[in-house]
């Protein structure tokens, strides 16, 4: 009788069908992690409160990590942050692609044609993860640091994402995703997102109009890879007041030029 063939990176007797035991102390650094990651820095008091830990607990985790450089503490405010270690983890997911180091000059071209900010974002678990922004000159901008993450129907890079989406892989993505609605323009149902999709696939670019935030805009088109696959999405947004309705479309020809150079350097069309 065959055997059956072990995936590499799992113990022998292991079965990829079964699930991999877990570590508590390792899920509980993680949770830390990621409570300090999503606050932006947090006392002992707070974090334990938030994770429904122990302060002592909370203060073992922290001192561990500490000395690994994954997390800081700053005495003035009492409060703990995330550390360069981790930063530097971070940045070895970026270095699994080249397109975050071909868009910036692609991104900084884009930030000065349009006087707005350009972002870059990924698909990660039904979300944009934003990888890298170019800030403009403006007081009044977008922000999106590298790591903020955004639902795929709220977003201008989402959209464009989901408008690369077969209508079998939209139909599951609208199956088991919420809508979840955050202003009264956010496209929170369905048949709005279909109908969205389908524009968005005509055009051949995404527009966020106030759909997460009020008063601010965002035009994104999708980066292909050599398979012609959407591997990112590359936009602009910025405030309504200098995003009118009369520059989208030129607003629009820029960014999808943009996302067919970034496609082209990464070796789309080759």
């Amino acid at each position: 009788m065959q055997q059956p063939v072990r995936r590499r990176g799992r113990p022998k007797g292991g079965s990829s069908a079964e699930p991999l035991a877990g570590i508590q102390s390792l899920d509980r650094a993680l949770d830390v992690m990621e409570a300090l990651a999503l606050h932006q820095g947090m006392t002992l008091s707070r974090l334990a409160d938030h994770l429904d830990q122990s302060p002592a607990t909370m203060h073992r985790v922290l001192a561990t990590l500490e000395r690994r450089h994954y997390v800081e503490n700053d005495p003035e405010r009492q409060e703990w942050f995330v550390g360069s270690q981790a930063f530097r983890l971070g940045s070895a997911f970026l270095r699994r692609t080249n397109i975050v180091e071909r868009s910036r000059p692609v991104m900084r071209d884009l930030m000065m044609r349009t006087g707005e900010t350009s972002n870059l974002g990924i698909e990660c678990d039904g979300d944009v993860l934003f990888v890298s922004q170019v800030e403009t000159h403006e007081s009044i901008r977008a922000f999106f640091p590298p790591g903020t993450r955004s639902p795929l129907h709220a977003s201008g890079i989402g959209k464009a994402l989901l408008g690369a989406f077969d209508d079998e892989r939209l139909e599951a993505f609208l199956s088991r995703e919420t809508l979840t609605r955050f202003t009264d323009k956010t496209v929170a149902d369905a048949a709005a997102l279909r109908a969205a999709v389908r524009q968005i696939r005509e055009r051949g670019y995404a527009f966020d109009d106030e759909e997460r935030r009020i008063g601010m805009r965002c035009v994104a088109a999708c980066i292909l890879n050599a398979h012609g696959e959407a591997v990112a999405g590359i936009s602009v947004s910025g405030p309504t007041i200098r995003m009118p309705d009369a520059r989208i479309r030129e607003i629009g020809l820029w960014v999808s030029e943009a996302a067919a150079e970034v496609s082209r350097r990464i070796g789309a069309g080759r």
